[in-house]
């Protein structure tokens, strides 16, 4: 299976030379195939997050490349990489226009990925109706309300549409940086299979980072863990299907020589 993105040395610090440096990457490389779903844990400051805007754009790093589909994107602009991949963020606020009905963020979203078609253009009827449909597989009634703002629908109703807006056109590369932490847990638990079964059936490559260490060892088919901007552990396969909890924090316990000391993510699995 080929490659669909290769990180290769990848290294970042804010503010160098002050007294706010910070190391966020260091000497990273990964490779993910085709249709890997990738989750990722680590304690606040781990570099995840850093990681996903290295890959989206959203700064350059030091040194390092990064390759999606074959072509090297290190120094491609932000918004020309947003046509290949799609970002969810954990403010559920981000990634729609409120005063924007669900339609127009719908169609804003379909144009911006389109290739050769300008955000000006107008979308038609057939347009309106994939719209409609894609809504309707939500499940949540959102297809008889296009015409609302998205400012008047929930957190959950708005994650979930900024999820479709995502992946209304099939992007190469889904990036969900702990895009159901900030849902209440029946809600995030709904984002969450929604967000397994949008991946698995348009067969996307995706990255997930996320606090919760029972969705991470159970969604997707391999889990990272990160530590002070490197990848301390990797699990798949067999490995990964027979680990718990308590045995993936004992072995980051012996992989970095201290515990796990991330109070939220500890939290969440003691609602478990």
């Amino acid at each position: 299976m080929a490659n669909l993105l290769e990180i290769r040395g990848l290294s970042k610090t804010f503010s160098p030379g002050t007294i706010h440096e910070k190391k966020a990457i260091e000497d990273l490389s990964l490779t993910l195939e085709k249709g890997d779903f990738v989750t990722i844990i680590g304690s606040n400051g781990a570099g995840k997050s850093t990681l996903f805007g290295a890959i989206a754009g959203s700064f350059w790093p030091d040194r390092g490349r990064v390759i999606l589909d074959g072509e090297d994107v290190t120094f491609l602009a932000e918004h020309k990489r947003s046509r290949s991949i799609g970002r969810l963020f954990q403010d559920p606020l981000k990634g729609t226009a409120p005063h924007m009905t669900i339609e127009e963020n719908l169609a804003l979203a379909y144009l911006r990925t389109t290739r050769h078609r300008s955000p000006l253009s107008i979308t038609g009827k057939k347009d309106r109706e994939r719209f409609r449909e894609r809504l309707a597989s939500l499940g949540l009634g959102l297809e008889d309300r296009m015409d609302s703002p998205v400012g008047l629908l929930s957190g959950g109703q708005r994650q979930a549409l900024t999820l479709l807006m995502a992946t209304l056109v099939t992007p190469k590369l889904l990036l969900l940086d702990e895009h159901t932490a900030a849902l209440d847990p029946s809600t995030a638990e709904k984002v969450q299979e929604l967000t397994g079964r949008i991946v698995g059936e348009q067969g996307i490559t995706c990255m997930m980072i996320t606090h919760n260490i029972s969705a991470a060892l159970a969604l997707g088919n391999r889990t990272l863990m990160m530590d002070r901007g490197r990848v301390v552990l990797e699990l798949a396969g067999e490995e990964r299907a027979g680990m718990t909890v308590p045995a993936l924090l004992e072995v980051f316990k012996e992989k970095v020589e201290r515990e796990l000391d991330n109070d939220r993510m500890l939290l969440a699995e003691r609602k478990v």
